[in-house]
């Protein structure tokens, strides 16, 4: 079957083919052939510690030799191995994949969730993230980038964090014998505000935002080895979180393949991943069907969906951005533009819910199908019902939700007091 216009414009966005680059020997473990930026076109060399483009200081891309994977993989040869996500070797970016830092990162869970697809005209699941280190799906992203910073020579790690990410960085730097220094903001709350330090890694509190605590790490850690493993400022990132994608289409092609993925989106590196997974799947002819991504923002920071909305091709900054959701509150993501861009060339969309909605959805994951859910991924079955209010969801559908994290740092009632404290914007 012919690719439709959505896939093939899918591919062109998000896979980034079609750029000279050097091909690599056969006999080389890896199959990257260099990295780009699809801003500017701008290519570079893989062989050396790269931040944003040099050009335009946009996100860089890493990209492969996908006929040469194609010519050593068929659909069968991952699901054969060991389920962890470094099954997925040939398309992740190490030279060598004995390499890696891991700490065991397996493959997460798809479950059903019975009625919840509205009397039964979708198919609902979830895929289950907060089965990862560290209870979140960061230890996709951090893996790799942290293994991957190694091979490459990093001397020190930094990124500012709202919660999960700070955590997993300070594990992977740590299980690696690199420093870390995490910038959080002074609002993180506990067990987040501990958990960098307690894994070995150097926590610094800023006041206001994430945001605030990028611009003070970036100033800080300018010079002396330091190395930015922030969202979209390294490339490899995205390569750990493309993993997401690969489970899917081992788990379900074929099967209850989605036509939708609900996807909690604060900085964005995961809509990225996804989607450079299935463009990357159907380059290689394995994937036809591509699903929409339809991303969550809670109501109090929403820069993704409003940008969605408005046809802007950039999010602009979220003034006084609140919500309970630590993951999600990125008032301005860094590369919004490429995070737009691949939502809408997979013809998806965007939609925000409240707080409250969030606390109620963490309570029925946990009380009607026994899932602990964080609040971001909470927040995907909280938009369940404002995407079929709005049409959204076509019936007869395949639905996937992603929850990103574990629900257990959080107390349900703890999250409701705080609602009372601070009420809705």
């Amino acid at each position: 079957m012919t690719p439709g216009l959505r896939d093939t414009e899918l591919r062109r966005i998000v896979g980034a083919r079609g750029l000279a680059a050097p091909r690599v020997p056969a006999s080389m473990a890896s199959y990257v052939v260099g990295l780009s930026c699809r801003a500017c076109c701008t290519t570079l060399p893989a062989t050396r510690l790269t931040n944003t483009c040099p050009t335009c200081n946009g996100p860089l891309s890493v990209d492969y030799d996908l006929e040469r994977v194609g010519g050593v993989l068929d659909r069968t040869t991952w699901a054969s191995r060991s389920p962890t996500m470094w099954r997925y070797r040939e398309l992740l970016p190490l030279s060598d994949p004995a390499g890696a830092v891991s700490l065991g990162e397996p493959i997460t869970p798809i479950v059903p969730l019975a009625d919840a697809g509205d009397g039964g005209s979708n198919l609902v699941l979830l895929k289950d993230d907060g089965r990862l280190p560290m209870g979140s799906f960061k230890a996709r992203g951090m893996a790799v980038a942290v293994s991957r910073a190694r091979e490459l020579g990093a001397a020190r790690l930094f990124a500012p964090s709202a919660g999960n990410a700070g955590a997993a960085l300070a594990a992977y730097a740590t299980r690696a014998g690199l420093p870390s220094r995490i910038y959080l903001p002074e609002s993180t709350r506990e067990p987040f505000r501990s958990w960098p330090a307690a894994l070995g890694g150097e926590t610094v509190f800023v006041a206001g935002t994430i945001r605030d605590a990028g611009e003070r790490a970036r100033a800080e850690c300018g010079g002396d080895g330091w190395f930015d493993v922030s969202t979209l400022r390294e490339p490899y990132r995205v390569e750990g979180k493309k993993t997401m994608g690969f489970e899917i289409f081992d788990q379900l092609y074929g099967r209850s393949w989605p036509d939708v993925i609900v996807y909690p989106a604060g900085g964005g590196t995961g809509v990225l991943g996804l989607t450079k997974a299935f463009a990357e799947l159907a380059e290689l002819g394995w994937a036809e069907k591509l699903p929409r991504i339809i991303v969550v923002q809670p109501d109090g920071c929403a820069p993704l969906v409003r940008a969605l909305e408005d046809g802007e091709i950039r999010a602009t900054p979220w003034t006084e951005p609140t919500t309970l959701a630590p993951g999600l509150l990125v008032p301005a993501p860094f590369g919004s533009e490429r995070v737009l861009e691949a939502i809408r060339a997979s013809g998806g969309a965007g939609v925000s819910v409240k707080d409250a909605e969030i606390v109620d959805a963490m309570e029925i994951l946990q009380r009607r199908y026994g899932i602990s859910a964080s609040p971001e991924g909470a927040a995907t079955f909280a938009g369940l019902r404002v995407l079929r209010d709005k049409g959204t969801l076509r019936g007869g559908e395949t639905v996937l939700l992603y929850n990103t994290g574990s629900g257990l740092p959080f107390s349900i009632n703890l999250l409701r007091a705080s609602l009372v404290a601070a009420p809705e914007p």
